[in-house]
């Protein structure tokens, strides 16, 4: 039964406001955080390296 008293006189009180906005804006900044480096590196987290890419023939020419 959820408004029921606990049998040992636990009572937890609500957080307030500045704990609840802090929570979910340093949760935002988080999954921000996440998703920007995703868009920055994601590549290299799936195996896909630039310097593995020689399909542009930099660095490369063709008399050995």
């Amino acid at each position: 039964m959820p408004g029921a008293p606990h049998p040992s006189g636990f009572h937890p009180h609500l957080p307030g406001f500045t704990h609840n906005f802090l929570g979910k804006a340093l949760g935002a900044t988080m999954w921000f955080f996440i998703f920007y480096r995703v868009r920055q590196d994601g590549g290299k987290l799936i195996g896909r390296h630039p310097f593995h890419d020689d399909a542009h023939g930099h660095g490369h020419s063709e008399h050995h």
